[in-house]
């Protein structure tokens, strides 16, 4: 269990105010937060970042064209300055302790204890196997157009139809370009959508997708199961998004209707302690908003946290000068 950012004081810890599970943009700003709110922080980071195959990242206020990893190292650096930890492991699962607060297991049997747990371990994009989709991922096959719709403007886009919200896409990605094309794969198309792809001015191409082609290492064009191609700049796919939120099982937590956790406003599950950021909770979530939820969730958390305090600071201090609660007895 390798530890980074620790002092003679902490390196030995195991017992924390908080332990956020995740060091992406949403688990580093909690913890930057809250270490600033002079808390004791520890990150638990398997270090897989969701976009860490994309070379840059884009509409995030003033890292716009950033590689995402140069963001990850300044964060880190930045918690350090406060007193968080880093951990670099896997947590296996967290467990409600003996005295209201929790246990996180991770891999390999170390054990840590908290008071309050955030989740921002992400999710996990599960890519159709065609051919050189999955080696062009964040390269040159991309699933946001908020990202990198603009770094192939005006330029041929295949969009594969291989998910029921693939025709959608398609449609937005037209304002990035007048060149779309979209090959239904294993999502074919309704008449109202053939409608829109048709006013929208969206080339529909049928076949399926047998391979992505590439030149001197870039994407060159899409071919189909009958051999024909489709030269393009990029390709666009809308894949399968899994929660990686295995570490809360058996802890009772809300899920709606699609399994994915509940949160409040504030990231709280309906566990007390228990927390959730980013794209865990949110598949919308990009780096930046991911980020903001961060923010938002430590500072509701530190305020938790300080509640929780007066009341026991309360009850000592009562008992210490001999005064009863100042609740009302009722009249006999």
């Amino acid at each position: 269990m390798a530890v980074t950012g620790a002092n003679n004081n902490t390196k030995d810890r195991t017992s924390y105010d908080v332990i956020v599970i995740g060091g992406g943009a949403g688990g580093l700003n909690t913890a930057l937060v809250l270490a600033r709110a002079r808390r004791t922080v520890a990150v638990v980071d398997a270090g897989e970042p969701r976009n860490a195959p994309s070379a840059h990242m884009h509409s995030f206020l003033s890292r716009d064209g950033v590689p995402p990893s140069t963001v990850l190292e300044i964060g880190r650096e930045e918690i350090a300055r406060y007193g968080a930890v880093r951990i670099e492991g896997r947590v296996d699962q967290v467990e409600a302790g003996e005295d209201g607060g929790y246990v996180v297991r991770l891999e390999g049997g170390a054990t840590l204890d908290a008071r309050h747990v955030v989740l921002a371990t992400g999710l996990r994009d599960e890519l159709p196997e065609i051919p050189g989709v999955r080696a062009m991922w964040g390269e040159d096959v991309h699933f946001c157009p908020y990202c990198h719709g603009f770094e192939v403007r005006d330029r041929p886009i295949v969009v594969l139809g291989v998910h029921p919200a693939s025709p959608g896409q398609a449609l937005l990605l037209r304002q990035w370009s007048p060149h779309i094309v979209y090959v239904p794969h294993s999502q074919p198309l309704t008449d109202e959508e053939r409608e829109r792809m048709d006013a929208r001015g969206v080339e529909v191409v049928e076949g399926p997708v047998s391979t992505l082609l590439r030149k001197e290492g870039r994407l060159y064009a899409v071919e189909l199961a009958d051999g024909r191609t489709l030269e393009c700049a990029g390709v666009f796919l809308f894949p399968t998004m899994t929660p990686n939120d295995g570490a809360f099982d058996g802890l009772g937590c809300e899920r709606n209707e699609q399994g994915w956790l509940v949160t409040d406003p504030a990231g709280r599950t309906s566990r007390p302690g228990l927390w959730a950021v980013g794209n865990v909770v949110d598949s919308r979530a990009q780096a930046v908003t991911a980020a903001g939820m961060g923010a938002q969730a430590a500072f509701y958390l530190n305020h938790d946290l300080v509640d929780e305090e007066i009341e026991r600071d309360l009850a000592a201090h009562r008992a210490a000068t001999g005064r009863a609660s100042q609740t009302p007895v009722p009249a006999s």
